[in-house]
């Protein structure tokens, strides 16, 4: 084979293995989630001892870790009931087993959640489900202090699951309640809303909502059901919004919707899929208008699909939402669990998939990262996907965009920054400044620039004020220098101080 065939071999490889190039962005969320309901994630069951839960979550944060990933979404309220102590909601059937009843022995599942994901570095972003107030009504698992126990007027009951009623003004500004004390009370990145506003279509049935609609029209002719029902998610978007802006905002607003808007054939900018349910037609959700109107802060739709597929193909998706972003941060949610050597699509039978689809997302502009479903997946690890993530996308860490349609916060350096060694370790201290959430530890070959923008150059992205590493050929010293910046709670970067 002669020279010049080689050099285009060489040429089609680099083209279509982007991320092997070294493109490893210092900047990209990746994120998981964390499935509380059905204890799908955590905890693993519903009789686990308090102590239990704390090694799992634990156990878990630290397999986050070592995926290269930079942050959580916790479901903390998956049936309008609490994985924390809360004056507005009874606490979690999913947490103890029994709703209402407290973990034994008592504490606070959230705080210990938020200050495990802060020694880590991890941002927490925290999942809520807004309508969803009971699973299965025939079971009747509901505790005495619970809302739809309390003021049974503000709810429906639509298959076998009761929701609060979108169409009454008590359930936006209960939702915004339990936010307002969310944010008020723990020191959280962000607010994250998942696909259920209006629920699915359930086997034709028409939600109960007309009574309300009735009651309260707004000024919609009878004939505008459905734009009367996209108008009552409208309002309590705007209305949770609002509520962080006016209670810290810094904080973010996150949605992860279904991944089809709407398809071309009911609408010209719609993508080009054949979806059999859309948010914008059938959840009742423009999230395309939250956009523009800068009522959520970023996007992560959920594209649980393959390159591909012919309904829904992903890069179909993934370019169409990019193209759709109105200035809000994109993140695309891709799917962990499907990654099954049984699977009946070939695509699934392999990592490869999810390692194809983030070769595509660093191609496409305006996508800066990923959210995976869920964290389960992370203990799986289903056919070697995490050797695959490390090797080829996720070889260095990473640290969260920051998201400019919040309120910004800037942070001062670390403070006396100092490290010591021996023949095995090297250790680093450093005291916290002003408006620090976490650090970023970097090493530099001496006699060499000091590019803090490589991914490659970050040692350790952690909140603790201590760090040890091994001292080897690649780490001593006598090779290296090593510095360290802060992160701000909205993850801006300080100067970077040396270690002396």
């Amino acid at each position: 084979m002669n020279a010049r065939i080689l050099l285009i071999l060489a040429a089609l490889l680099f083209s279509w293995y982007p991320a092997q190039s070294g493109d490893s962005p210092k900047r990209e969320m990746r994120a998981v989630w964390i499935a509380t309901v059905a204890n799908i994630d955590w905890p693993s069951r519903r009789d686990l001892s308090s102590e239990d839960q704390k090694r799992e979550l634990i156990e878990l944060l630290d397999l986050v870790k070592t995926y290269h990933m930079n942050t959580v979404i916790l479901q903390i309220r998956p049936t309008a009931d609490a994985f924390y102590p809360s004056e507005l909601e009874p606490w979690s059937y999913w947490l103890t087993g029994e709703q209402g009843k407290a973990p034994s022995p008592n504490y606070d599942p959230l705080a210990f959640a938020v200050t495990e994901c802060r020694k880590r570095g991890l941002d927490i972003h925290l999942w809520l489900n807004p309508y969803r107030a009971e699973m299965d009504t025939s079971k009747n698992t509901l505790d005495a202090s619970h809302p739809a126990k309390i003021n049974p007027e503000w709810f429906v009951t639509y298959g076998k699951t009761r929701y609060f009623n979108p169409g009454l003004q008590e359930t936006r500004d209960h939702v915004a309640s339990v936010v307002a004390d969310l944010v008020r009370r723990y020191d959280i990145d962000a607010i994250h809303m998942d696909d259920y506003f209006y629920p699915y279509p359930a086997g034709g049935q028409e939600f109960p909502d007309s009574v309300a609609f009735s009651q309260y029209p707004r000024g919609f002719p009878t004939e505008a059901l459905d734009l009367w029902r996209k108008d009552n998610v409208d309002l309590i978007i705007k209305q949770l919004k609002d509520t962080l802006q006016s209670v810290k905002p810094h904080v973010q607003l996150g949605i992860s919707p279904f991944g089809v808007w709407r398809n071309i054939d009911r609408d010209p900018a719609g993508s080009n899929t054949q979806a059999g349910v859309t948010n914008y037609d059938d959840l009742h959700a423009d999230v395309l208008k939250w956009q523009r109107e800068g009522w959520i802060d970023y996007i992560t739709p959920q594209l649980y699909w393959h390159i591909g597929m012919e309904a829904a193909d992903y890069k179909t998706l993934v370019e169409w939402w990019s193209n759709n972003t109105y200035g809000c941060h994109l993140y695309i949610g891709q799917a962990f669990y499907r990654i099954n050597k049984d699977s009946p699509n070939r695509s699934w039978r392999s990592s490869k998939e999810i390692s194809r689809q983030l070769n595509l997302n660093r191609q496409i502009p305006n996508v800066e990262g990923s959210m995976y479903f869920s964290a389960k997946s992370l203990r799986q690890n289903p056919l070697r996907l995490q050797p695959r993530l490390l090797r080829t996308h996720y070889k260095y860490e990473a640290i969260p965009p920051v998201n400019n349609r919040v309120q910004q916060i800037s942070a001062e350096p670390p403070l006396e920054a100092k490290m010591a060694f021996d023949a095995d370790s090297i250790h680093f201290t450093w005291k916290a400044g002003a408006n620090n959430k976490a650090f970023v530890i970097y090493k530099f070959r001496k006699g060499r620039p000091a590019n803090v923008d490589e991914a490659e150059n970050i040692v350790r992205v952690t909140g603790e004020t201590q760090a040890l590493i091994e001292n080897s050929f690649r780490t001593r010293p006598g090779r290296y220098f090593y510095m360290i910046s802060a992160l701000s709670p909205t993850n801006q970067e300080s100067v970077q101080v040396f270690f002396k």
